[in-house]
């Protein structure tokens, strides 16, 4: 996700390209809330938001620390 910074709605991939916490089984697909607006590392974001489960439905809010670039926008 090079072009944009994600957007309140948008829904996401969240895998092992942006962050190895989030790799293999433990990838999530996230829909944002806010990106934090504050400076971290180069390409790193703070996003809060919901994990959905696979009916689509919220399961958890979450804060999450990942890199931009590694994101997939879904939809």
């Amino acid at each position: 996700m090079t072009d944009d910074l994600p957007r309140a709605g948008d829904v996401l991939h969240v895998g092992g390209a942006a962050s190895v916490q989030f790799a293999g089984e433990r990838a999530l697909t996230f829909r944002v809330i806010r990106v934090d607006p504050r400076l971290t590392y180069a390409g790193w974001l703070w996003i809060d938001g919901y994990v959905l489960g696979p009916t689509g439905d919220a399961t958890d809010r979450r804060l999450i620390f990942v890199r931009g670039d590694g994101l997939t926008k879904l939809r």
